[in-house]
């Protein structure tokens, strides 16, 4: 783990810089995976988001203030130029992301995640926050949650080792991160923008993933000029840990055709 006064993260690798957002219940662990593999060729860094790790929580959570602190971080490792992989909701920060700093993409990969989430005063929404929070709010750890919420994630091909890592990464997440997450994701809206994307980026999905479906993301790829859109046979929402070598290929295949 390397850190500096605001962030946190795991590097290794030297090469082409590949930058990796995890989601709401991961870290920068959460890419353990391909920390390791994609090495060989990149230098792959995976950053603790604003609450995880050792990075500094954000007073004011908003996408914005997240792509700013993504901004901030690039600028600490002096990286002017990067392949962005953001999952689920690291997807919508790198989708953000794009919206203002285009120029600072070499590729985009967006992976088990969505363009919008709503209406954030909608019923669904209303409830899958309620929904999601109420084991907190009963007094549950962050690891009862895991056991509960990682099974429900992941498809039926994930190995007990990869289980094992999932939990193990959200066993960790502050609660008070989970929660301000959670009511920031509702919060999201770029469908407008995918038009616009003008960096080469690939949408990946997870054939069994219940939380961004393969549909609707092979719809998301349609709309952005250009895109690739590739499905993970039997993978759930974590994709790059259910199925690290599925999800390595992927990610080197659409690198190596730029």
């Amino acid at each position: 783990m390397t850190s500096a006064p605001e962030f946190s993260w795991l590097e290794n690798g030297d090469g082409p810089p590949v930058v990796f957002l995890h989601g709401i219940g991961g870290g920068a662990g959460s890419w353990a995976p391909q920390l390791e593999t994609l090495a060989e060729r990149y230098r792959v860094i995976a950053l603790d988001l604003p609450g995880y790790g050792q990075s500094e929580p954000l007073g004011n959570l908003s996408f914005p203030a997240l792509a700013n602190a993504l901004t901030r971080f690039l600028d600490h490792l002096s990286l002017e130029k990067v392949h962005l992989v953001g999952h689920s909701i690291g997807g919508m920060i790198a989708q953000e992301f794009a919206a203002g700093q285009s120029g600072r993409l070499s590729s985009l990969t967006l992976s088990a995640t969505s363009p919008a989430f709503g209406n954030p005063d909608g019923d669904f929404q209303k409830k899958f926050i309620a929904a999601r929070l109420a084991p907190i709010e009963a007094g549950k750890t962050m690891a009862d949650i895991a056991e509960t919420v990682v099974p429900e994630l992941v498809g039926a091909k994930a190995s007990p080792e990869a289980i094992q890592l999932a939990k193990a990464c959200m066993s960790k997440v502050p609660p008070a991160t989970y929660s301000a997450m959670m009511h920031c994701l509702i919060t999201f809206d770029r469908k407008a923008d995918l038009a616009n994307m003008a960096v080469p980026t690939m949408v990946l999905a997870g054939e069994d993933d219940t939380q961004a479906p393969a549909p609707m993301m092979e719809r998301m790829a349609t709309r952005i000029p250009g895109a690739r859109f590739v499905c993970i046979s039997g993978a759930g929402h974590l994709a790059n840990i259910e199925q690290p070598s599925a999800f390595d290929s992927a990610l080197t295949t659409f690198l190596d055709s730029l």
